[in-house]
């Protein structure tokens, strides 16, 4: 169940794998150089909606939380050019620290789509224009997820 308008969605999420059908749809909507914002408690989902991305874009890699390393690149095709997903998660930082930079050089990259998790730890760096998506867990094991434009 989906309501929209051209600025903000909301979606009711049953399974783990609806979760990744939206994340593959969503995949469909970025242009090389978008930037995702994902928002949510502890195990709301927001690897499992990266995991649908990286499906989406053709990534043939194992999507996994880069928690511990904070980052991780996956490289894929499309339009005869290399691009790059790049997957951030700053739920251990509070705040980007030396990660600052190599955020800053992925976000300009025109080639490159940005998924940060815990991104309120960096919201400042940040562009403007960004997909903003927020999981919440619901008491029937279900999840909201809501999409905006970020502005």
């Amino acid at each position: 169940m989906t309501s929209a308008n051209s600025k903000k969605s909301t979606a009711i999420i049953k399974t783990e794998q609806d979760l990744i059908n939206y994340g593959e749809n969503l995949a469909k909507t970025l242009a090389p150089g978008a930037t995702v914002e994902l928002l949510g408690d502890v195990g709301a989902g927001k690897t499992t909606l990266t995991k649908g991305i990286a499906k989406g874009l053709k990534i043939p890699e194992e999507i996994t939380s880069p928690s511990f390393v904070i980052s991780k690149r996956y490289q894929y095709r499309t339009n005869n050019k290399d691009q790059a997903l790049v997957h951030y998660d700053f739920y251990r930082l509070s705040d980007p620290g030396i990660m600052a930079d190599d955020l800053a050089e992925n976000l300009a990259d025109k080639n490159t789509i940005t998924v940060i998790e815990w991104a309120n730890t960096v919201a400042n760096l940040l562009p403007e224009n960004r997909t903003k998506i927020t999981i919440t867990l619901n008491d029937d094991n279900t999840r909201t997820v809501e999409r905006s434009l970020a502005k």
